[in-house]
């Protein structure tokens, strides 16, 4: 999947698990925080879960707040991008992919509640580097023990 972490991923995914706690409350998704990071080292744009409209996801409403292509960006996700959707026409892994984005960071794996989480591997297979930190996985849930 990925060569493998860089020193700033930690820093990045941990703010990507600070803002699901913004999320508001849902019982039918989960509550996903998501900031984009451009090939400089600087943030481009962050969201959450539910930010502006009740279907947002997090990636969704972090990719609506840029301008042109992403190209070396990488995308912080507290949750594996989602690579089925109901609310919408495009999970967001085929939103990343449309981006430009050359890399993704996420701490937890889709659980099949809602959806398989086949977001990593979509992503993988359009060759955008994918790299999943387990360490940060128990706080990515922590807003989302009410559904687990």
């Amino acid at each position: 999947m990925s060569p493998g972490p860089r020193v700033d991923d930690l820093g990045w995914l941990e703010l990507a698990c600070d803002l699901a706690a913004l999320c508001p409350p849902s019982r039918t998704a989960f509550s996903v925080g998501a900031v984009i990071v451009g090939a400089d080292g600087r943030e481009i744009a962050r969201g959450h879960s539910r930010e502006d409209d009740p279907n947002d996801h997090a990636e969704e409403a972090a990719l609506a707040k840029t301008t042109g292509d992403l190209a070396g960006a990488t995308v912080y996700s507290s949750l594996e991008p989602c690579g089925r959707r109901a609310s919408r026409p495009r999970p967001c892994a085929k939103l990343i992919i449309a981006s430009g984005a050359r890399r993704v960071v996420f701490a937890w794996r889709e659980p099949a509640l809602f959806a398989e989480g086949t977001g990593a591997e979509l992503l993988a297979a359009a060759g955008i580097e994918v790299v999943e930190l387990p360490d940060l996985a128990a706080r990515a849930r922590e807003p989302n023990t009410h559904l687990l």
